[in-house]
């Protein structure tokens, strides 16, 4: 029979074995920030799709939080030491850590789900064979959905633009499809849920949109014939058209225009210094950044602890009304403790002398074996009484083991 009674004790381990991580992450996304944004802005100010290459670094982050060095170098183990005790001790801040992704994922997808739904409401236009949807919103272009994106257009630009100029409007948005930059905002908005403390992944959001539209804009002019002249007109055309407002569009959606000044002024000079390049300088670029990113992902998980991890250790407990750690010196109480699949084997006269040596009294419970998802943060381990009325050199006790319940299976898969 399923004993339900430990989904509460299940919650709670999850809630601390996935705060610990996240919260290293988060740290980590504070240094990755800083250093993007001080790439993008220096070195590769003028690299179009560099910078917008650099921004795949941060897919990294979530896979941080297991790695060794929190454990094993000294230095990184003495600034966050405090960090993972608190997270690994007090229950309460890894609940409301967790109930802080959950606020952040309903704020976030549930906007996105709203839009989505109003984006299936609205009428459609067949556009050279692209259902195109029409809204009397005055918004910019957009796209929203992942695996069946809909582009939108605002019924006043239908109306006024020619086809031609309406062609590199849905061109624009058609790219940043291809180029899956609607999967990288869905990843962009999970790092903000995960690793919500850190708000400059909202702040600096903008950023990731201004050099991806960067990318999309070179990418689009090199494949739609036209010059970067007349690109850069049809898109101050779409400026003026809409200028009376821009709606609220999440961050799913993709744009052909830009709500500030600034932003269009630096968007137009990149436009204006818009030069051909060689797409086989871009794939390699791009083969080179996914070969990085897959190797960097092999020494993390190399260098990483794994989802459970086999526990050798032992220790002995004692319980006299209130539990006690009677010894957990693996090393020495291997010398006198050791266990099979079903049965514990003592050596009765050395460790009854380790017990009255030190002190213990009342029951006596032994520990053992079992598995640890961190150093420190054990999550399944067998156990047996031990009772000393027995005259046997060698004393048995049988046991029961807890792997095969259904909890302890879980919490080795997660």
């Amino acid at each position: 029979m399923t004993d339900w009674s430990q989904i509460g004790n299940v919650l709670d381990f999850c809630s601390v074995y996935f705060t610990t991580q996240l919260v290293r992450c988060a740290v980590f996304s504070f240094v990755l920030i800083g250093l993007v944004m001080l790439l993008r802005n220096i070195f590769f100010a003028k690299r179009t799709f560099v910078r917008g290459l650099l921004w795949s670094l941060f897919f990294l982050l979530p896979f941080l939080g297991r790695l060794k060095l929190f454990y094993e170098n000294e230095m990184v183990l003495r600034a966050t030491w405090r960090l993972t005790a608190g997270t690994m001790s007090i229950v309460w801040v890894d609940r409301i850590y967790m109930a802080g992704i959950l606020t952040a994922a309903i704020f976030i997808f549930g906007r996105q789900l709203r839009l989505f739904r109003n984006v299936r409401a609205m009428k459609q236009m067949d556009f050279g064979h692209i259902l195109i949807r029409v809204t009397d919103m005055n918004v910019t272009p957009f796209t929203v959905g992942l695996c069946k994106p809909k582009i939108v257009l605002p019924t006043c630009m239908v109306q006024e633009f020619s086809r031609d100029e309406l062609e590199v409007i849905v061109r624009h948005e058609l790219t940043h499809i291809r180029l899956g930059h609607l999967w990288c905002g869905f990843a962009w908005d999970i790092l903000r849920c995960l690793m919500w403390i850190n708000p400059f992944l909202t702040i600096f959001q903008k950023y990731v949109r201004a050099d991806l539209e960067d990318l999309c804009d070179r990418v689009c002019i090199q494949n739609s014939g036209k010059s970067a002249h007349e690109y850069g007109m049809i898109l101050l055309k779409s400026v003026k058209l809409l200028r009376s407002g821009y709606g609220d569009i999440p961050t799913a959606a993709t744009y052909a225009g830009e709500k500030g000044f600034a932003q269009m002024k630096r968007r137009m000079g990149n436009i204006a210094a818009f030069c051909p390049y060689r797409k086989s300088r871009f794939l390699c670029m791009t083969a080179g950044m996914f070969f990085i990113l897959v190797m960097t992902l092999l020494v993390i998980h190399t260098h990483s602890y794994g989802r459970y991890n086999e526990d050798k250790g032992l220790m002995v407990c004692q319980y006299d009304g209130t539990g006690a750690i009677v010894s957990n010196d693996t090393e020495r109480l291997s010398r006198m403790i050791s266990y099979d699949d079903t049965f514990v084997y003592i050596d009765r006269e050395p460790f009854e002398d380790f017990l009255c040596q030190s002190g213990a009294e009342g029951e006596i419970y032994i520990y053992f074996g079992g598995f640890y998802k961190l150093p420190g943060l054990g999550s399944g381990a067998e156990a047996c009484y031990y009772e000393n009325d027995s005259d046997d050199a060698i004393v048995q006790i049988p046991y029961e083991s807890i792997m095969d319940h259904w909890y302890v299976k879980l919490l080795q898969f997660l």
